[in-house]
This record gives structure tokens, C-alpha cells and sequence, in this order.
């Protein structure tokens, strides 16, 4: 039996959907090869629950002593959305005291979470094309003029490293931009300022399966918001989630041959999901960011996904373990 700690929590708005993802995954690990133990990450502390008493993470060798039983664990599951479990933070400090991961090295995990940089390092790839974008920085001045000259209405303002949709505006006038910019800010340092691509949004999981990578069953998101914010992506009514989404064979393929190239070109590990859109009139297919530590609860894309391609989740989730010893 090898011992597992799932890692979840974490220091953003996305503490209790991380909980989720923890909850679905612990549900489908094989009972008979791995011993979950869900390890809550606080800024204050990190520890493991067993019937309402705390043991704390001895954060010199990620050890846990519960009831006089030292647990050393032979692999971190991580499912914390946003920092410290999805920018790199954790995997610096696995590496340091030596226990294998699921998820995207150091330098993958931090990129990624960056917007602007993930964009200039996918750029260039055949068939992909990025949305026209200004990064601004908290301490700089701003002048909406500037902006408004250089983008075309309407525009999305969002935080650049976040993952939750939290802070997204979309804005149709010069107006609107003030407030668009304090909203983002409150979020991040730096934000992204980007002209809206119109077209059908969907959203692709992605995971070195076997030795093999794997693109997994594309999922169209339907909204009947403006944009696929943080409520719509987790209210029920606000959204339709179509898996597997309605593709010519010869797009799926595409699709799948540009996803793959981004996996390769950001080094990735373990799973991802990749957000994009196809333009409405030419189907072109427009990058939109990708997620190195996406939601896992049961209801969630990958999950979906992973479903719709025949695969049993158990199987999946024991892979990326098996896969990334």
C-alpha cells in the first residue's frame, strides 16, 4: 500500500471548490493500493483531520504522526487551485524534500499561472492564434485613452494569474474601464487587458497517460452570462456543459494536434485542461489559457471528460499517480 497525501485548501477564493476536487478524488483512489490521507494547506498551518482532531505536517521531511504513528508518504496528489498548489510553490518544496507529484514541475506550474507568459511561449504554434492583449502593472500609471486606442471594444479585463475567473469584467466602453481595472487589481499586481473573441468556448483536459499524451473529449461551454465567469462556471443554471461537444472529426483532430503541441511546448506533467475558443465565422481556433491544476470535483470537466472517453476515473487518477513515480 503506498500513502498518499492529497493536497488541498490553499490561500485563495477557491479554497472550498479545492475541498471538493479533494473529496471526489479520495472517493476514487483504489482503496486496496493507496491510503489517502487529505491534507488541508492553510497559511497558518498544514494538517490532517481525523475525527475532528488535527495532526500537523512536519514540514521538515512532510511527515504526519498521528496517534504515535509516523506516516511518511510516498507521493503528493495536488489539487489546490491557485497558490501555493498550482504556481509552483509546493512543487519547489516537494522537490526539496524529495516526494514525487502529480502535477507540472516548478517552472511549468509558475509560467502557467502567468497569462502574458504562457501566451508568448504558445505563440507561433501552427493553427494557433491569440487574442490582441495589454499587460499593466499595479504601480504604473494607466490611461484609459491608451488603451482604448490600442484595443478594439469590447475588451476583458482579467487578473493575470488567476485561475477561478475571479475579477473578470467585460467592458463595452471607455467609461467602464476605471472600474474594470480597480476590480482586476484587487486580484493581482498584473492584469490583462484583451479584446473579446467571439465565437463557441470549450474547454479540453489533456494527461501523459501510460507514457502516451492523451487528449481527452472536447467540452462546449454554453453560457447564459455575458462571459463564463467565476458564477457561472459554478452555479448550475447559469451554464451547459456539452461533453463530448459537437466537432467535425477533422476539427477534433486539429484541435487536439494544437493542444498537444502546448502540452509539449510548456513541458507539462500530469494533467491539464486548456480553455479556447473557435471564432464564430471562421472556426480559428483563438488560445485562451490552460490550467495545470484543474477542479476535480465530480461534476467537473475533467471528470466529464475522462467519462466520455470511456475511461473509468478510478483508473485515470491512479495513472497520473503510477505514471509520475
Amino acid at each position: 500500500m503506498k500513502n498518499i497525501a492529497l493536497l488541498a485548501g490553499g490561500f485563495t477564493g477557491e479554497y472550498e471548490v479545492s475541498l471538493n476536487s479533494a473529496k471526489n478524488i479520495a472517493a476514487n483512489l483504489d482503496k486496496t493500493k493507496y491510503n489517502v490521507y487529505t491534507i488541508l494547506v492553510n497559511r497558518d498551518r498544514w494538517f490532517y483531520e481525523d475525527s475532528s482532531e488535527r495532526f500537523d505536517i512536519d514540514k521538515n521531511d512532510f511527515s504526519l504522526t498521528v496517534k504515535g504513528d509516523k506516516i511518511k508518504f510516498d507521493f503528493a496528489f495536488i489539487t489546490i487551485h491557485g497558490t501555493p498548489g498550482e504556481d509552483g510553490k509546493m512543487q519547489g518544496y516537494l522537490d526539496l524534500v524529495n516526494i514525487p507529484y502529480n502535477t507540472c514541475d516548478v517552472t511549468t506550474s509558475a509560467i502557467s499561472m502567468n497569462k502574458a507568459y504562457t501566451k508568448t511561449i504558445v505563440h507561433g504554434i501552427h493553427g494557433l492564434n491569440t487574442a490582441k492583449s495589454m499587460r499593466l502593472f499595479k504601480n504604473d500609471g494607466h490611461d484609459v485613452a491608451n488603451i482604448a486606442a490600442a484595443l478594439k471594444f469590447p475588451l476583458f479585463i482579467k487578473p493575470n494569474n488567476g485561475g477561478s475567473s475571479v475579477g473578470m469584467s467585460k467592458v463595452y466602453t471607455v467609461a467602464e474601464l476605471p472600474a474594470a481595472l480597480t476590480k482586476a487589481f484587487h486580484e493581482d499586481d498584473q492584469i490583462l487587458v484583451e479584446e473579446f473573441i467571439k465565437g463557441r468556448e470549450f474547454s479540453r483536459g489533456i494527461a501523459r497517460l501510460h507514457g502516451k499524451i492523451t487528449v481527452l473529449p472536447a467540452t462546449e461551454i454554453i453560457t447564459k452570462k455575458d462571459f463564463f465567469d467565476y458564477e457561472a462556471k459554478y452555479s448550475d443554471n447559469e451554464t451547459k456543459e456539452i461533453t463530448p461537444a459537437d466537432l467535425t472529426p477533422q476539427k477534433d483532430a486539429q484541435i487536439a494536434e494544437i493542444l498537444t503541441e502546448v502540452y509539449l511546448r510548456l513541458n507539462c506533467k500530469g494533467m491539464a485542461r486548456i480553455d479556447f475558443i473557435l471564432l464564430e465565422d471562421t472556426l480559428d481556433f483563438y488560445f485562451i489559457e490552460i490550467n495545470t491544476t484543474p477542479g476535480q470535483s465530480s461534476a467537473s470537466l475533467i471528470p466529464q471528460q475522462v467519462r466520455a472517453a470511456g475511461m473509468s476515473v478510478p483508473d485515470f487518477y491512479g495513472e497520473l499517480i503510477e505514471g509520475n513515480m
